[in-house]
């Protein structure tokens, strides 16, 4: 007798070939259950994008998020935003988690454990797959919204959001929805922040206004189980008035360039004239210095070679000669040019003028020339 009551404690719980075959009968009954519930009147077209095995009915637990149909479940390849309220995936037993994914599991409805990658062993109807996760960093878009600046200028801003899931726990009970939530939080702190500055400011200070808005997401998302990696302002749109003061401000500087431009082309094409004639005017001086120095030393030359053949007697006869033809020449000429005339007394010997000359050139000669 004492033997048998072993025997009858093992039969008691049951074998894991026991557990495979009372969730291969499940399985089809769990499906045929999503069917019917499914043509009572779910909506089959608010289903995820994937194309994800049935397991039963489930509505979105956030207001204002898509309501998952009875054909949508928890996939690894899903975003976070749909992860998020996806109804939960079947416990069959066995469960396969793939590479930067994880998995909460609860038991009897109060946390159990979170699976890694790998394979994993789980009692059907005892642990139920609460939350699937991935680990992969995902890209979630802002939506556009309205902020006011600093100097009272309403503008349309939208951006994109870079986080991923560092702590599955926290993701899962520590918010409802924690992709929703953080996408509220970053309109949120980007009104903020906005509202700090002017108008310009919010064009020049990008990258500020960007790293400013991450450290202050992550201060809240760290409790949810997120991680704000960063922050990109993707499109600032003023109002139209503001946009086409903005369009006339940028025309205005550019005429403006384009005049101060203008202004320093004449300015130095001035200064170019005025250097070119200055040069111009000292080459020029240089020049005529350069000709006198020239004519000047022909002339001493010149009369060098006068002077030595004026001390020659032929020398002299030829001066006599050339002033004699010199002073008729001259002579002639003041009787052409003016009205009165000085003559001498005896202007009819035009001998006795020549002889003049010449005594006029001997007193010259006799003097040392």
């Amino acid at each position: 007798g004492n033997l048998g009551t072993p025997s009858r404690d093992r039969r008691s719980f049951p074998r894991p070939h026991a557990i495979m075959r009372a969730a291969s009968y499940a399985r089809p009954l769990l499906t045929r259950a999503a069917k019917r519930g499914a043509t009572a009147g779910l909506d089959p077209g608010t289903s995820s994008a994937l194309p994800l095995p049935s397991i039963g009915p489930q509505i979105s637990r956030t207001p204002g998020h898509p309501t998952f149909s009875a054909t949508a479940t928890r996939s690894y390849n899903a975003s976070l935003r749909d992860l998020a309220v996806a109804p939960r995936p079947v416990n069959f037993g066995i469960k396969v988690v793939p590479e930067r994914a994880a998995v909460v599991v609860e038991r009897f409805g109060k946390f159990h454990k979170t699976l890694g990658a790998g394979i994993h062993l789980l009692i059907p109807l005892v642990d139920q797959i609460a939350y699937v996760w991935h680990l992969k960093e995902e890209a979630i878009p802002i939506p556009g919204q309205t902020a006011v600046t600093k100097d009272n200028v309403a503008i349309s801003i939208d951006g994109v959001l870079y986080v991923r899931v560092t702590d599955p726990h926290l993701a899962s009970y520590g918010v409802e929805n924690p992709i929703y939530a953080v996408s509220q939080l970053a309109q949120t702190t980007m009104r903020s922040e906005i509202g700090k500055i002017s108008l310009d400011k919010t064009f020049e200070e990008r990258a500020t206004l960007n790293s400013r808005i991450v450290a202050l997401i992550n201060e809240a998302a760290n409790a949810w189980g997120l991680q704000c990696l960063r922050y990109e302002i993707r499109d600032i749109i003023p109002p139209p008035g503001i946009k086409q003061a903005m369009e006339m401000q940028a025309e205005a500087e550019r005429r403006k360039r384009a005049t101060v431009l203008e202004s320093e082309a004449e300015r130095e094409a001035a200064v170019n004239r005025a250097e070119g004639a200055k040069s111009a005017v000292m080459l020029n001086a240089e020049a005529e210095a350069e000709a006198i120095v020239v004519k000047a030393k022909a002339t001493a030359v010149s009369l060098k070679v006068v002077g030595a053949e004026l001390r020659t007697g032929d020398g002299r006869e030829a001066a006599r000669l050339r002033v004699a033809e010199q002073y008729l020449r001259e002579f002639g000429n003041i009787a052409k040019a003016g009205n009165t005339v000085l003559l001498p007394a005896d202007v009819g010997n035009p001998a006795s003028m020549v002889a003049q000359a010449m005594a006029a050139l001997g007193a010259v000669g006799g003097s040392g020339l």
